[in-house]
Order: C-alpha cells, then sequence, then structure tokens
C-alpha cells in the first residue's frame, strides 16, 4: 500500500542506487538488436566545480532527451566526464596552499605542484558527478572521461602536433587578454566587462618644433563657431598611463580641422623634457570626428582598437607592463630606449620583436603599479601646464570651483573641500566623470591588461570556413533556428584563436627548443630530439587553453584517434544543449575539430538553451544574494519537482528562465497530485492487469480516457521531437492534473461505488493501465516519482517486470471520437458553469436550476445519461428542457444548446454589479496608471530590465482579470 504521502528524500537515492546496480545508464541498455545510435556528450563541467543552477537546467533537459530516446529503443550513450578547467582549478590549489601556510607553486616547482593538483582532482571530481547523480542524470558513468586522462591527452598532442605540421599552429607577439593577477593570457570568456566610475582626461600634445596651425570648428551649417592658432592636438583618454606607449595620433580623414597637421609630428607630453618621443599624426578610419576632440592617441601593444589601427599603419607597439601589471624594469636606462623609438621614427627598421626589446617608460616610473604610475603621469603633465584647461564651473569637470582634486591609489580622481586660506583657482584640467566599461578577470577580479605577448595561435579562419559551410548546408542545425545568425557573425569576422596559457595545470604544449631557438614539435620530447640531431632540447612551458581540448570532446571521448568500436558507433554525435555564450568558445571550435580530423560534423543539431536568472529576471549573482543553489531546492522539494519547474519553462527562443522556489514549490504539488491519484486507485481496487487492451473497453468514459490519453502521448512525443521542452511537460501536467485527476477519477467515482461489477473491473483496470501509461510519459521529466510508483503499484496487481526507465515509450492505441466528443462535452459544460458560478459569486453551498434551451436529440441524450454527474459536479439542483430561456437567468452556450442559470433568488444581482464595476474600476486606474509609466521613453531606458519586464507583467495581469470582470458584467447586462 503506497505511504500516505511521498518523501522525495528518501525515495530519489534508492530510485537511483536501483538504476545503477541495475546497469540501466550503460550505453545500449534496454536497447534491440539493430537499434540506431543516439548520443550526447556532456558540456564537462569544472572538474573542481559544483552543480550551479545552468549545470541543472542544462544537465536536465540532455536527461529528458535520453531517457526518452533509450525508451525509444534506441541504442542511447550519454558520454558524461569533467574538464581538467586550467586557471580556476590552478586558483583553487593555490588558494589552498596559501590557507595552509604551505610553500607556493614557485616554491615547489612545477612537477610538485602539478602532483598537488592531480591529488585536487582525484579529490574533488567525485563532488560534480554526484551532484550530477543528485539531480538524476542517467550518464554512462562507466565510461566518465576527463580533459588530462591519458587517452585524451594522447588526442590533444596528435590534433596539435597535425595542425601545427599543416601551418594551422603557428607563435606569434599578438594582442591579448591578460590576467596581472594569474600572470597569464585569458580567453574573452573569463573576462568581465562591468560598468564602473571612470574619468576622461583630456590633454595637449605639442606639435614638434613649436609649429601652429589654424584650428577651426563649424556647426553643420558651415557656420565658424570657433578659430584660434593652436601649437598642439588634443586627446582624451581613460589611461594616462599607456600614453607613454603612444605609437601615434590618429584623426579621420575627412576631419577638416587636423589636414595642415597631418604627416607632421607631435610630442608626447611625459617623460623627460630633452628626451621626449615624437610620434607622426597619421589618418585612419577608426577615429570618430564627433567624439571628443576627433584626435586618437594609438597604444598598439594595450588596446585592442589602437592594435588594428597600429597593423594598418605599421605603426610601432610599445610594451609598457611587466606580467604583473606594473611598469616595466628591465633595458636600458631611458634616454637610451627612447633614442632607439625615435631611430623608429627617424625610418629604422625594426621586427616587432626588436621593439618589443625597446623599454620606453621612464626611469622614474619603472617598477610601479600601473595606478601608481597614472597618478605620476597625470600629476606631471598638469604641472607643465599640458592638460587642457576649462573654467572651474565648467559642468563636465570633475571637480568643482571651490573644492579641489586628490587621488586614490587605482589613479581615479576624489575631491576635498578647500580649507579656508585655500582658493579656488578660475580653471581647472578637464576630466570628464563617466561611466566606463573595465574589464575584469572573472577569477581574479582584477582590471584586464590588453598586452602584446607572445603566444600560440591556431589559424582559425582557415578552420572556420569548412565549419561555416556546414551549418549553411543543414549538416548541423541550430534550435532555435536564429542562433546561426550567431554563430556566422563569429565566424565570418574570425581572428586567430589564442592557445596557449602560462599556466602549470593543463597540456603543456608539444614544441621543444635548441639553444637556437629553433622549433620542433613533436609527440614526446624523445621524437624532438631525433628531429634535432640529438640536440640538447628545452621545452616550452606553456599550458593549453582549456577550451583546446574540450574542442576535441565528440570524438576524442570515444577513443580517438584510436579507431575504436564506439568511436564508429556513436560519432557523429545527435544533438548538443549548450548556453548562447560559449556558441563560439566551444561548439563552433568543435565544429571546426571535428569537421578537420573526422570529416564530418560533430552533432547534427545543437540546442541552445535559455540562461537561469531569478524570479525577478536578474542574472545570479554572489554579491546580490540572489544565487538558488539547486542543492538545496533538491533538498527542499526534490529533484522531480526541481527538474520540473526548469523544463516546464525552458521556452525554445526564450534567452532566460525565470528560477524560484515557488516554481520548485508547483512542481511539488505536481509530484503530490499523482501521488495522491495513485493511492486513490490503489483504494479503489485499481491494479495492473496482465494483457489489458485499452482498445476493447466499451464503457465511454474508459474510450474517453484511453482516447486522451493517446492524444496526450502524440502531444508529448511531437514537442520532444522539436525540443519544446515546456510544451512537452505542460501537455503531460494538463492530462495528469485536469483529464485524469480532475475528470477521469471523478467521474469515475460513481462506478467505483456503484453495483455494476463488469463496469467496475473495466474502470479500475483502465484506471491502472492509464497510470502506467501516464508514468511512462513522465518518466523523462520527473524518473524518481514515476519508477518508485512503477514498481510499488505492483504490489496490488501484476508486477511491472522491468525497470520503468528501460520500458517501451508508449504509442496512442484508441482513437475513438464519439466517447470523446460526449465526455468532452460534458467537461466543457460543468466547466462553464463552474465559470459562471465563480464570475456571479455564487456561494459555493449554493445549488442553482438549470434550464436548457435549443438541444438536439444528441444533446438530450447526454444530459439524460450524464444528469447525476452534472447535478453533483455543477452543483444543480434540478434540468429541464425549455423552449425559450427564462427571464434573469445568466446563459452558457455549448455547441447548439444554451445553458441557463437562473439567479433571481440565488444572488444580489445590483449588489454584484456594484461589486465588479467597484473592482473593475481599480483595475482600470492601475492599468492606466502603469501603462503611462511604460510610455515614458526615460523609465523604459533607466530602468533596470528587471523592473520594466514585472511592469509589463503587472499590466498583463490586470488586463487578464478585467476581461474576466467585463464578462462577468456583461452576463449580469443581459440577466438585466
Amino acid at each position: 500500500m503506497l505511504d500516505k504521502t511521498y518523501d522525495a528524500a528518501s525515495v530519489e537515492p534508492r530510485i537511483y542506487e536501483t538504476w545503477e546496480k541495475a546497469e540501466a545508464f550503460k550505453a545500449g541498455a534496454g536497447a534491440k538488436d539493430g537499434a540506431d545510435a543516439f548520443t550526447i556528450v556532456i558540456p564537462p563541467p569544472n572538474v573542481t566545480g559544483s552543480l550551479h543552477m545552468g549545470h541543472a537546467l542544462n544537465n536536465t533537459l540532455q536527461d529528458i532527451l535520453v531517457r526518452w530516446k533509450r525508451m525509444q529503443g534506441y541504442d542511447v550513450l550519454w558520454q558524461p566526464g569533467t574538464d581538467h578547467a586550467g586557471i580556476a582549478t590552478q586558483m583553487v590549489v593555490e588558494r589552498e596552499l596559501a590557507a595552509d601556510n604551505k610553500p607556493g607553486r614557485r616554491d615547489m616547482g612545477r612537477e610538485a605542484f602539478i602532483e598537488r593538483v592531480w591529488e585536487q582532482k582525484r579529490k574533488s571530481e567525485g563532488t560534480i558527478l554526484g551532484q550530477l547523480k543528485r539531480l538524476g542524470a542517467s550518464c554512462d558513468w562507466s565510461r566518465t572521461e576527463f580533459t588530462m586522462s591519458p587517452n585524451l591527452s594522447d588526442a590533444v598532442l596528435k590534433v596539435f602536433v597535425d595542425l601545427y605540421k599543416e601551418g594551422l599552429i603557428y607563435r606569434s607577439k599578438r594582442l591579448v587578454n591578460w590576467d596581472p593577477k594569474f600572470e597569464t593570457a585569458i580567453s574573452d570568456l573569463e573576462v568581465e566587462n562591468i560598468e564602473t566610475d571612470g574619468h576622461m582626461w583630456h590633454f595637449k600634445y605639442p606639435l614638434a618644433d613649436g609649429e601652429t596651425y589654424e584650428y577651426v570648428e563649424k556647426d553643420e551649417d558651415g557656420n565658424v563657431t570657433l578659430r584660434e592658432t593652436r601649437d598642439y592636438i588634443s586627446i582624451a583618454t581613460t589611461r594616462p598611463e599607456t600614453m607613454l606607449g603612444d605609437g601615434a595620433v590618429a584623426v579621420h580623414p575627412k576631419d577638416e580641422r587636423y589636414k595642415p597637421i597631418i604627416g607632421k609630428l607631435c610630442e608626447i607630453p611625459v617623460g623627460p623634457k630633452e628626451h621626449r618621443r615624437l610620434i607622426p599624426i597619421i589618418t585612419d578610419e577608426y577615429p570618430d570626428p564627433d567624439f571628443g576632440s576627433g584626435a586618437v592617441k594609438i597604444t598598439g601593444a594595450h588596446d585592442f582598437n589602437d592594435y588594428q589601427v597600429a597593423l594598418r599603419g605599421k605603426i610601432p607597439m610599445y610594451r609598457l607592463m611587466d606580467t604583473q601589471g606594473s611598469m616595466r624594469a628591465d633595458g636600458a636606462p631611458y634616454t637610451e630606449e627612447a633614442q632607439k623609438a625615435q631611430a623608429i621614427i627617424d625610418g629604422a627598421q625594426l621586427t616587432i620583436n626588436e621593439i618589443d626589446e625597446i623599454n620606453i617608460v621612464p626611469d622614474e616610473l619603472r617598477g610601479l603599479d600601473r595606478f601608481a604610475a597614472r597618478k605620476r603621469v597625470i600629476d606631471q603633465i598638469t604641472a607643465e601646464g599640458l592638460a587642457v584647461m576649462v573654467p572651474a564651473n565648467y559642468p563636465d569637470v570633475a571637480w568643482m570651483k571651490g573644492q579641489a582634486p586628490e587621488w586614490d591609489e587605482t589613479g581615479k580622481a576624489k575631491i576635498r573641500k578647500l580649507g579656508e586660506d585655500e582658493e579656488g583657482p578660475a580653471a581647472l584640467p578637464m576630466v570628464e566623470s563617466k561611466k566606463i566599461m573595465q574589464p575584469f578577470g572573472d577569477r581574479s577580479k582584477v582590471v584586464i591588461e590588453p598586452m602584446l605577448t607572445d603566444q600560440w595561435f591556431v589559424d582559425a579562419k582557415t578552420l572556420a570556413e569548412p565549419a561555416l559551410k556546414a551549418v549553411q548546408d543543414g549538416d548541423t542545425k541550430f534550435v532555435p533556428g536564429n542562433w546561426d545568425k550567431t554563430y556566422y557573425n563569429w565566424l565570418n569576422d574570425i581572428q586567430p584563436w589564442c592557445i596557449s596559457r602560462q599556466l602549470w595545470w593543463g597540456h603543456q604544449i608539444p614544441v621543444w627548443y635548441d639553444e637556437d631557438g629553433n622549433e620542433y614539435c613533436a609527440m614526446s620530447e624523445d621524437e624532438a630530439v631525433e628531429m634535432s640531431g640529438g640536440k640538447t632540447l628545452m621545452r616550452d612551458e606553456d599550458v593549453l587553453d582549456t577550451w583546446f581540448s574540450s574542442a576535441l570532446w565528440p570524438f576524442s571521448t570515444l577513443g580517438w584517434p584510436h579507431q575504436t568500436p564506439e568511436l564508429e558507433r556513436y560519432y557523429k554525435t545527435d544533438v548538443l544543449i549548450t548556453g548562447f555564450d560559449i556558441i563560439f568558445f566551444w561548439v563552433a571550435r568543435m565544429m571546426m575539430q571535428g569537421i578537420h580530423f573526422m570529416k564530418e560534423v560533430p552533432f547534427h543539431t545543437v540546442y541552445i538553451n535559455s540562461i537561469v536568472v531569478d524570479k525577478n529576471g536578474k542574472k545570479m549573482s554572489k554579491s546580490l544574494g540572489n544565487v538558488l543553489d539547486p542543492l538545496e531546492m533538491i533538498a527542499s522539494y526534490g529533484a522531480d519537482a526541481t527538474r520540473y519547474a526548469l523544463a516546464s519553462q525552458e521556452v525554445q527562443g526564450r534567452r532566460t528562465l525565470r528560477m524560484s522556489d515557488q516554481a520548485a514549490e508547483g512542481g511539488q504539488r505536481f509530484a503530490t497530485k499523482l501521488w495522491n491519484a495513485a493511492r486513490f486507485a490503489e483504494m479503489n481496487g485499481c491494479g495492473r492487469v496482465e494483457g489489458f487492451d485499452p482498445s476493447a473497453t466499451k464503457h465511454t468514459l474508459n474510450r474517453w480516457i484511453a482516447t486522451e490519453m493517446g492524444k496526450c502521448i502524440a502531444e508529448v512525443t511531437q514537442a520532444l521531437d522539436d525540443y519544446r521542452f515546456n510544451d512537452a511537460s505542460g501537455g503531460i501536467y494538463r492530462f495528469t492534473w485536469n483529464t485524469f485527476c480532475d475528470w477521469y477519477l471523478e467521474l469515475a467515482k460513481p462506478i467505483f461505488n456503484g453495483d455494476d461489477e463488469a463496469a467496475k473491473a473495466e474502470t479500475r483496470a483502465t484506471a491502472a493501465w492509464a497510470i502506467d501509461e501516464i508514468l511512462k510519459v513522465l518518466h523523462p521529466f520527473m524518473p524518481f516519482l514515476t519508477e518508485e510508483l512503477w514498481e510499488r503499484l505492483g504490489d496490488e496487481g501484476q508486477k511491472a517486470g522491468e525497470l520503468l526507465m528501460l520500458s517501451a515509450w508508449p504509442k496512442p492505441l484508441v482513437s475513438d471520437e464519439s466517447a470523446a466528443g460526449e465526455i468532452n462535452w460534458l467537461v466543457d459544460l460543468i466547466s462553464e458553469i463552474r465559470s459562471v458560478r465563480a464570475e456571479m459569486n455564487i456561494p459555493a453551498g449554493a445549488k442553482v436550476q438549470l434550464v436548457v434551451v435549443g438541444a438536439n436529440d444528441v444533446s438530450r441524450s447526454r444530459i439524460a445519461t450524464h444528469e447525476p454527474a452534472i447535478q453533483r459536479l455543477a452543483r444543480a439542483e434540478e434540468i429541464s428542457m425549455a423552449d425559450t430561456a427564462p427571464a434573469g437567468a445568466a446563459q452558457i452556450i455549448i455547441g447548439e444548446a444554451t445553458i441557463c442559470l437562473p439567479l433571481a433568488g440565488v444572488i444580489d444581482l445590483a449588489a454584484e454589479k456594484a461589486r465588479l464595476s467597484k473592482d473593475a474600476g481599480k483595475l482600470e486606474a492601475d492599468i492606466s496608471k502603469i501603462e503611462k509609466k511604460l510610455s515614458n521613453p526615460k523609465f523604459v531606458e533607466k530602468a533596470p530590465d528587471e523592473v520594466v519586464a514585472g511592469e509589463r507583467e503587472k499590466v498583463a495581469e490586470s488586463k487578464e482579470k478585467l476581461d474576466k470582470i467585463n464578462v462577468a458584467l456583461s452576463r449580469l447586462a443581459e440577466i438585466g
């Protein structure tokens, strides 16, 4: 006998253990001979990570598909594994070493540190995998892989060596994102651009040799608004410390203001006066004539936009900082280095590496932190009178008259009130206070520095061409389809892929160097030594970007580079489920590598799931305190409830999914509803009957539920085929809660309690069969509850004989439209009467008369057959037929018949009309107020997105309520 309540906390771990003991997750489990393969590779979580809500959604969707396909008879492989997560894992270990007061990695040495990281891997890997199991993930855990396992490492080495030999991997000095805390290059995905308070400083770059020119500004009509003789060109910058590395000043070729000085030289206004560097004034399309002064300083070694200008204009690029973000302290004294830089302006031809050796940081700034250097640079320029000055009451300066500037440790301006004896200046340096987007390392939390360094790159453009064509030709499709545009945009504008990282944890680059710097790329050091003719070699210390190894995931996990049976059987894989933020970083790279090495796309479909946000639409963040822990949610509501809450809200094409405790509570209520329905059926003697055939049933009610069950099966199957997870979960929810629980079981009660033994036996068997079908269709969404009920319902009837998860996916078996039409008519009739009762505020205990007008023979017959049910469920006292509608009656139309509810004496019509009118007036006022707010462009632009969305939801909800009230008022008007 089923327990009174369902206890997810005790059932779910036990059920999972049952599945594992039965090896039900292994590839091919439950598949018939000759079955087609269905393969999904899990997006490998970080080996030191823990389950977050994004993981929970992504893995729930994958599990829904693999459980469904397994039940359809496919040979299913859900390939699991973890990623070594280079920078994240190294950070965890270094943090633990520091917390334990143990030597750091540089003190330990590379070999000892890596062994320590392996210890951490062995200790922590089980955490994330165990959490996935708690969610219900049915991966083939016997095949769990790791991106640094021996076989996968062989795959990484082979891909690197092959691409190197093909000329598609090379070493070059290029601009990259540099993390000064971890002292490594990082990918764009590891950079968070955060809006911060910043400043824009305006400085003068004097023209060489005291030259002057006529500076003229004009309005849109060509009228002169300003004319003055200048001996400088003005630039603006948010990073004054990078001025030291300027290679040129650029203006737009159509900017008439600067035509007289294009090709002239100007002086960088910082550093020893006698050794000031001169740089050319050039033209480029990049500067915007309408922004600021229209002149832009070009610091190619420290800005991505400037880097492109420098490449186009062959402008020298000077690296100013060391790996920790401090101003360089190496090299010869500044006077010597500045002469080398000046020689380039005078025509000396130096390579990019030779230029990189030049340290043009003035001696007094060397070794300073970059932000401390910023303050010094600003102070020096201002003291020399080369800051652009504006009146002290100029609205955009960072401080106003009567106040003076101070500086914080990052070089940002603060303000202080002047003392009694201090006098405010008439003019101040022009410093605009403004919001700026600043790049931070997502893990280090320090400001990222664009920096010119030697790195290894993949010729991504060449590899991208067939990857682009594959999607254009339909070999791989995105769901929703609009994401292919994102894919095209990235691949059409693709840059060389930086694959090297200055870490110790990861796949070490398989390149060795001799004392002359010659490169030898090989699978092993012995092979490299042989290639060199026996020379002593030194291996490159860098490791590969984590995305390099994960790009091979769909085939390396199947045994490649060895030609394994699994590789032949399960590649290409079927569906990849992932987030839109890694379409380029992972999806595109898997496409490139899969096509290049396997000569076939790695998957035929890429489903882009939503990003999980909180109930208000905000991104989850520890700093905001709105992070939902899926494990805590599972502990409170159960894995099934959490899974269902996620799947039911996963709307194809919607970018965000709002998750909350309330959503999980809804999933829990659904589980409870089904459990209670199963208990009710069990208590009424409904047990599984061997060989039961729903198509052989005779009772209309039973043929109706079998028909509706078939429609539900077809609906859910089609929705899963189309990756419409919310529609699939909604279909099974509506059938289970409304059709089966609220209507079928309710309508079956008189049969269960009646004397017709044949009808009773058939209905009991049908109810048990319908519950089994529900369990099958619901299983992919709520696997634990359904597996438990599948087994426990055999306590009173026939045993299941096999695990639910390995049973066959159901098919529609009955289609009796006559029976369906009759019972659905009955359901519509009772539902409409209940709606009128609710709208008219008829007391729940009050019984009403029903007068039926215009009914044909079919409707009359149905009313006669189902009169007891109508009276019981609609709280009807008497049902009569009439030729005309009685006065003072609410009317509803069911088919050709009009159903009248005489309400005189049942409710106070005038009072009810007044109540509804008052409610309608309040809703109209609320709607008007919110719509006025939403029509204000300033509100929509400035208010947070989640606030605007919330206001729109309020309007929609209020309008829905108002529509219902207006329907009720119209009914009252008809009554009179």
